[in-house]
């Protein structure tokens, strides 16, 4: 009974000695720290964010891993002496709050660097900002280590490098993989023009299969068909199993290709905020579309990004505004290409929703159908300003949710449904057409917004802008690994 009664003392007793190291660390640091690391430690009382009770706790473990892991980022993993660290670690193991201080302060240093580093930009990938807000900053550690403090797991946030693009770090981890399966292969030619076949024999296979690291012989076997299929999935082509020409074509463009393309993609990755920041993102050569809040991906979707001509541009802005019930103001090629002979034809503006305007400012002057020269502008000789009035089958759907640019991108609405079931899907003349215009609506305001009247373009304000980024990554990341996508835009320069 005795000893029963006494264990709850010394259950205490534990913590508070617990606290004590460390309100003693605190101290230590207090006397320790200085430069750009004091405000952050003094704001929190000196308290340590890498010690728990009297040592160096686990959420140490990832930030060396990641350290080690570095040049999977394109650095150094020298420039963060990992064993400098390691030593720290080791003599605050006896719980002395001077040597823990010191770890302490030790692992913020080499977070805060690795941290800013894996965030600085490449200087060859350029994206146009739109905004003050978008713009690449370099952190100051204080607010590194501040943000780091409020995520809820300091370990997992740290494993998950939860300052990066959950695309980034998928693509990081899906590279290491892509190089273990096929960048390590001969890097042999494989004759073109040569048809292979399953169930066929030949001096061609026999090179198919040294090129794809198979073991010898030259017949195209099930192993064959089904490491065929492997690389045709992880390339961005049909997974039949049957090396046509464009498989022959993929495989002869050698691994150096496909690390450059990697690397490529993994810069314009890096351009992309962390899950902690609400935002969202969209990738014009996958045509997909990802939203972020919280430390977390709260939804995606499809959408329909630019063709080849009319290309869905690099940027980021801030989404500031919806506008409900929007006209769509038809691209003077359309107008002339599209209109204008329909015009000639004998159809009418009014029968087509459509009107003509004096200008491209807000409040144009209507134009009467007969006021205009549609033979010039068939004829490319002359511009007129057409839109299309909502409602209907109007281009833009419901709502389309600005972020205010020269180019005349925006998210919006679409009544073609039809092109978001397939596969390529680059058709809009650069804006974003959305798979769900309602839910992200939902997303951006709580509860979608509804139109007061059927009056024109009612502009409705985010109750906090939201970023958005425009990206164009032609490596994927899967759940297999990653996957390669046509290069649509001609963007990857190789």
């Amino acid at each position: 009974m005795l000893i029963a009664a006494a264990l709850p003392s010394i259950a205490a007793a534990q913590p508070d000695a617990a606290q004590a190291t460390r309100s003693s660390v605190a101290a230590e640091i207090r006397a320790q720290v200085g430069g750009k690391y004091k405000n952050f430690y003094g704001r929190r009382g000196y308290w340590p964010i890498w010690v728990d009770q009297d040592r160096i706790g686990p959420q140490a473990d990832p930030l060396l891993a990641l350290i080690a892991d570095s040049e999977a980022d394109g650095l150094d993993p020298d420039d963060y002496d990992s064993q400098a660290l390691k030593q720290r670690i080791a003599a605050a193991g006896n719980g002395d709050p001077k040597a823990l201080a010191r770890a302490e302060l030790a692992l913020s240093r080499a977070f805060t660097d690795i941290v800013a580093d894996m965030r600085r930009p490449a200087r060859d990938v350029r994206m146009r900002y739109l905004d003050k807000e978008v713009e690449p900053q370099e952190a100051e550690p204080s607010e590194i280590l501040r943000i780091a403090a409020l995520a809820p797991s300091l370990s997992d946030y740290v494993r998950d490098a939860g300052w990066m693009s959950p695309l980034y770090m998928r693509l990081r981890n899906a590279r290491a993989r892509y190089d273990a399966q096929w960048a390590q292969l001969p890097d042999l030619p494989v004759p073109e023009g040569v048809r292979m076949r399953p169930g066929g024999r030949s001096e061609a296979i026999a090179m198919l299969r040294e090129r794809l690291g198979m073991a010898g012989g030259d017949a195209y076997d099930k192993a064959l068909v089904a490491r065929v299929k492997a690389f045709q999935g992880d390339h961005g082509l049909k997974p039949d199993g049957v090396a046509g020409a464009m498989t022959i074509a993929a495989l002869n463009k050698g691994p150096g290709h496909y690390r450059r393309t990697l690397a490529l993609n993994l810069e314009r990755a890096r351009l992309l905020p962390g899950p902690w920041t609400r935002h969202v993102v969209v990738d014009a050569a996958s045509a997909q579309l990802w939203y972020y809040s919280k430390g977390a991906l709260d939804g995606s979707m499809k959408v329909v990004a630019g063709t080849k001509e009319t290309q869905t541009p690099f940027m980021a802005g801030m989404i500031r505004y919806a506008t409900l019930n929007p006209y769509w103001n038809i691209p003077p090629d359309l107008v002339a290409n599209k209109v204008a002979p329909k015009i000639l034809e004998g159809g009418s503006l009014k029968a087509m929703r459509y009107e003509a305007l004096a200008d491209w400012s807000a409040n144009p002057a209507p134009l009467a159908q007969s006021a205009v020269d549609w033979d010039a502008v068939a004829a490319g000789r002359q511009e007129v300003r057409v839109r299309q009035l909502p409602g209907g089958s109007n281009a833009m759907g419901k709502v389309k949710f600005m972020f205010p640019n020269d180019l005349g991108i925006y998210l919006h609405d679409t009544p073609q449904r039809n092109l978001l079931a397939k596969d390529d899907r680059h058709f809009s003349n650069g804006c974003v057409r959305l798979e769900d215009a309602q839910r992200l609506g939902r997303w951006f305001f709580g509860e979608m917004p509804k139109a007061k009247s059927d009056a024109p373009e009612q502009h409705v304000p985010l109750p906090q802008p939201v970023p958005v980024y425009l990206t164009y990554l032609t490596a994927v990341p899967t759940k297999d690994g990653v996957t390669f996508l046509p290069d649509v835009y001609g963007r990857d320069g190789d």
